[in-house]
């Protein structure tokens, strides 16, 4: 029997499942109006879909808990059609298709370790490491005598992306890149 969480208790981060669907609580907020009864008013992610929508609840409404399985697993390569991973205390390799990586694994070269989330087996999602060293393998010369202040150039790097660095950054360097929103740290 799944573990139930009432409405009352929703957290963001917290995944349930309602009406067959998976959902993580991405926003949560108690209103307790002068007239008429309590309500949670939440906004729900769809781990499957990645569609996200606004739903109200009564605080003794509750919901089977989904239990969301985040596993490290090694990215091997690609064949065009699917990305292999290797789980690397049973060196099972697990095919998953380009729909569900979507553009996650941008920053990541074979070999780097990733988290595999699945729920009851059915992988959903890949969440890259947070933080990533790639060597630039394209970039323009920055133009000598500018100094703008916080002036950048794009820059392609070894996974085929393309990242904003400083124009003192060059081809050759190796760069930290924050994976969630594919901003340039510092070099390495």
């Amino acid at each position: 029997m799944a573990e139930m969480i009432s409405a009352s208790d929703f957290r963001n981060g917290v995944t349930v499942e309602i009406e067959g669907n998976i959902f993580v609580i991405t926003e949560f907020l108690h209103v307790k109006p002068g007239k008429g009864a309590a309500f949670v008013r939440t906004k729900l992610k769809n781990i499957k879909s990645g569609g996200v929508v606004e739903k109200s609840f009564r605080p003794t409404e509750s919901f089977p808990k989904a239990h969301i399985e985040r596993k490290d697993m090694q990215y091997l390569y690609n064949d065009g059609e699917l990305y292999y991973f290797m789980d690397p205390e049973t060196y099972d390799q697990i095919p998953i298709s380009s729909d569900i990586i979507g553009d996650s694994l941008k920053f990541v070269k074979e070999n780097d370790e990733c988290k595999v989330c699945s729920h009851n087996g059915s992988v959903f999602a890949i969440e890259p490491p947070l933080f990533v060293e790639l060597l630039i393998t394209e970039c323009e010369p920055g133009v000598k005598g500018n100094t703008a202040t916080g002036a950048t150039k794009p820059c392609t790097v070894e996974t085929g992306a393309t990242v904003y660095v400083p124009l003192f950054v060059n081809e050759g360097d190796t760069i930290k890149i924050d994976t969630r929103t594919g901003e340039y740290l510092s070099r390495v």
